[in-house]
């Protein structure tokens, strides 16, 4: 059988998005890997995100708690909100208290990768915070460390990401990842779908 990656993002402005579309091309570079692609349900009412002026949401899925429980590892995505992740992906995790009380996602590897508006705006926070929501459902946090080499050390071009996960900044919405941060991201799935594989041919 395959070895299930899921790759579940919370995307306004379709950075994150960016992003996602990236490490999943990563993932499926691993032979036995099947990557898929899943959004978290939005919680602003339509009217609310055309004053935003956010686009219209793809055609990727959205995801339930039920099958999250059918990944073997997973990369979660979001934008940042004053340094934490956005409301939308929180909402999310505390439906999933199902599987909080069963342990469902005990034991499973998990990514983090995001989108900040700027350079102070939360490039570690937002990870950082957000590896309570794994803790709680015991599972194991694979951050990118310096796997990715010597774009972990790149200064003279503006760059999102950190040893804890793959990201971008969106400045004021007209940013779009740069090709350095998609090649991290692609790194990023590749190096948590093979991180995935092993720890399932293992059990």
């Amino acid at each position: 059988m395959a070895v299930k990656v899921y790759i579940v993002y919370y995307s306004m402005y379709r950075h994150v998005e960016g992003l996602a579309k990236e490490i999943k091309k990563g993932a499926d570079s691993v032979e036995g890997v099947e990557a898929t692609l899943w959004q978290v349900p939005e919680i602003l009412p339509e009217e609310v995100l055309g004053k935003m002026g956010a686009p219209p949401k793809s055609d990727v899925p959205i995801i339930t708690p039920h099958e999250l429980s059918e990944g073997d590892g997973f990369v979660f995505g979001f934008p940042t909100r004053f340094g934490m992740m956005a409301a939308q992906f929180k909402a999310f995790l505390d439906s999933t208290g199902g599987l909080w009380k069963t342990q469902q996602l005990a034991g499973k590897p998990a990514g983090l990768f995001y989108s900040t508006g700027s350079q102070g705006g939360g490039q570690e926070t937002t990870a950082l915070t957000a590896i309570t929501q794994l803790v709680h459902h015991g599972m194991l946090f694979v951050p990118i460390g310096y796997t990715f080499g010597a774009g972990m050390f790149e200064m003279e071009e503006l760059k999102g990401g950190s040893p804890y996960g793959s990201g971008t900044y969106a400045g004021d919405g007209s940013r779009q990842p740069t090709k350095l941060e998609l090649e991290q991201a692609f790194h990023q799935g590749k190096y948590i779908a093979t991180i995935t594989k092993k720890l399932k041919e293992a059990a």
